[in-house]
C-alpha cells in the first residue's frame, strides 16, 4: 500500500503572533509512505527536490534514517498504538525553501503523520495528529495551517492538546514571500531571542496580536498596519536578514501596504498589501537587497485555504 500527502508552505508568527499564528500558502512539499516486501530492510528515506539550491550540501545534511525527523513523527505516531514501525519507504519530494521560514520541516512532520495515519487505518483523528505534530515541532504556528490549510491561531494546553481556529483571511490583502538566497537555521534564529522580556514588550504584543485578529475579521486595513508590529521577536532577529530594517522603514508609511514581517525565523520575509501596494513593495524588497548583493525568488501568493490533502 502507497499513500502520498501533499502539505502547503507556511509562514509563521506574522508580526505580533510569535509561536501563535501561521498562514498556508500553495507551495507543497509530497512525503509518500509505502509499505515494502523487503524484511529487515527498515525504514528508507529518499529526499527529492525541485528547489535549486545553491548549496547542494544543504540537501544531503538532511538525515535518511532513524535520526530524521519524518522517522520519528511516524514512530511516536506507530507508538501512539502500541506499534512499532516496520518496512517502510518514505519518499520527500521537496519543492518548499529549506531553512528560510517557510515551514519546510512542519510540511513533512504533517506529511508522514497524515501517510502513516492513513496506512494503519486511521487510528488518530486531526487533534491527535496536530497534538503529535508540535510535540515535534515545539509549537503549533506552523503544523496547524500545515494540517488545516488558512490562517490559523493555535494554542498549547497544559496536557498537550492544542486549541486552534481558523481566520477568515480577507481575499483582497495580498501576500508576496521574498525568499533570498541565504539560509537562516531556526536554530540560530531561537539562540538570539532573550529568556526574559519586559512586561511592557509584553504587553505591547498582547495588544498588538488583539488588533490583529480583529483586523482580519473585520477587513480593518488601518488597524492591521498597526497590528502588524513586534516586540518580542523581530527586532532581535532583524541583524540577521541585511536590509530589513531599511525595508520595513520605506514600506511603514506607503499606501496600500499593511505590512513586511519576518517569516517564520527567517530568512524569509512577508510582505502583506492591498490594492497597487504589491509591486510597490516588492520594489523596495529588490532594490534594498539588491544594494546588499542579495538575490531572492519573490512569490505571490493567496492563501491556501486547504491543508494537507492525500493525493495517493
Amino acid at each position: 500500500m502507497k499513500i502520498s500527502v501533499r502539505v502547503p508552505a507556511t509562514s509563521a508568527n506574522i508580526g505580533p503572533g510569535f509561536d501563535t499564528m501561521g498562514i498556508a500558502f500553495p507551495l507543497y512539499n509530497t512525503v509518500t509512505i509505502e509499505e515494502t516486501v523487503m524484511p529487515g530492510s527498515g525504514v528508507i528515506i529518499e529526499l527529492v527536490s525541485d528547489y535549486n539550491y545553491k548549496d547542494k550540501a544543504l540537501l544531503e545534511q538532511v538525515p535518511r534514517d532513524n535520526t530524521s525527523i519524518v522517522y520519528k513523527a511516524v514512530e511516536l505516531l506507530y507508538n501512539s498504538i502500541g506499534q512499532t514501525p516496520g518496512e517502510l519507504k518514505i519518499t520527500i519530494n521537496s519543492k518548499i525553501p529549506m531553512t528560510r521560514g517557510l515551514g519546510s520541516s512542519s510540511s513533512v512532520i504533517v506529511g508522514a503523520l497524515i501517510a502513516a495515519n492513513e496506512l494503519l487505518g486511521k487510528p488518530a483523528d486531526e487533534s491527535a495528529l496536530l497534538s503529535i505534530a508540535t510535540e515535534l515541532e515545539g509549537h503549533p504556528d506552523n503544523v496547524a495551517p500545515a494540517i488545516l490549510g488558512g490562517a490559523v491561531f493555535s494554542s498549547v494546553q497544559p496536557d498537550g492538546s492544542v486549541v486552534y481556529r481558523k481566520l477568515p483571511w480577507p481575499k483582497d490583502w495580498k501576500l508576496t514571500a521574498c525568499v533570498p538566497d541565504f539560509e537562516l537555521s531556526t536554530n540560530i534564529a531561537r539562540s538570539v531571542l532573550p529568556k526574559d522580556v519586559p512586561m511592557s514588550d509584553a504587553i505591547f504584543n498582547t495588544q498588538r496580536f488583539g488588533m490583529f485578529i480583529y483586523s482580519v475579521y473585520t477587513h480593518d486595513s488601518k488597524l492591521m498596519k498597526l497590528a502588524l508590529d513586534d516586540k518580542l521577536h523581530q527586532p532581535y532577529r532583524m541583524h540577521l536578514i541585511p536590509g530589513l530594517s531599511e525595508i520595513m522603514g520605506l514600506l511603514r508609511y506607503e499606501d496600500d501596504v499593511l505590512g513586511c514581517v519576518i517569516s517564520g525565523a527567517g530568512s524569509t520575509i512577508l510582505l502583506i498589501t492591498e490594492n497597487d501596494g504589491r509591486e510597490k513593495a516588492k520594489s523596495v524588497v529588490k532594490s534594498v537587497w539588491n544594494d546588499h548583493n542579495i538575490k531572492a525568488d519573490l512569490y505571490d501568493f493567496d492563501v491556501e485555504n486547504e491543508g494537507a490533502k492525500i493525493i495517493v
